[in-house]
């Protein structure tokens, strides 16, 4: 119970600018719990499609794995339906790679959406706490500028400890984010490098066949 009181006064002491450094950080972990959601989930689904999608390749069941990529919403199945769309018509490994990069360029914005949005917003709140800080000391000077003498020194220690609790709260908000937002880049780098080791292992695949079919045509 003491806690929630010296939290609660702690808050109330901060002053006007304690509010909007709230309504940052509370957006900031909104954008940071979606983006977790949504990566987790894009990762995981990402793995369902490629254990099914694997063993049809290395078979040669072309048509039937573009069917399976058709018809899943995921980021890793919309990069390899642009190869496998390609292949029937490519006669270059190349033109395969390329036509998977394309995919990869259109799906990397969707899950780097939102997550720079945390940087700006830790700058914010910590710019906002000294703004903060900074018109509670003019305020205490202007205050003790005009208070008796005999009470000047206690009014102005008073003052600054309260003019402080902006900048404190400030960097309480944008430390945390600032942590989020490297942690959700790694995890988007790893969601990346994931869809980028795929296209490899398609190719390799396709590689593959192509080479048996050729030793079989030789022989």
């Amino acid at each position: 119970m003491d806690t929630y009181k010296t939290i609660v006064q702690f808050f109330q002491d901060g002053g006007f600018f304690m509010y909007p450094i709230m309504l940052v950080l509370a957006v900031g972990l909104a954008i940071a719990v979606e983006r977790w959601i949504y990566l987790s989930l894009a990762r995981g689904r990402n793995r369902r499609v490629w254990k099914q999608v694997e063993p049809m390749i290395r078979a040669g069941n072309l048509r039937q794995a573009q069917e399976l990529v058709g018809n899943s919403r995921t980021a890793l199945a919309r990069i390899l339906s642009y190869g496998l769309a390609r292949v029937s018509t490519a006669r270059r490994r190349e033109d395969v790679e390329m036509a998977m990069e394309e995919g990869l360029m259109e799906i990397i914005p969707r899950l780097e959406r939102r997550t720079p949005y945390l940087a700006t917003f830790a700058n914010l709140a910590t710019l906002l706490g000294l703004l903060g800080t900074i018109i509670g000391l003019i305020d205490a000077f202007t205050a003790v500028a005009e208070a008796n003498p005999a009470e000047k020194a206690t009014l102005l220690s008073s003052s600054i400890s309260v003019a402080m609790n902006t900048t404190a709260f400030g960097l309480m908000a944008g430390i945390p984010l600032l942590l989020l937002h490297a942690w959700l880049q790694s995890r988007t780098t790893e969601v990346v490098d994931s869809l980028e080791m795929a296209t490899v292992r398609l190719l390799n695949a396709l590689g593959t066949r192509t080479d048996k079919v050729a030793q079989q045509a030789a022989a």
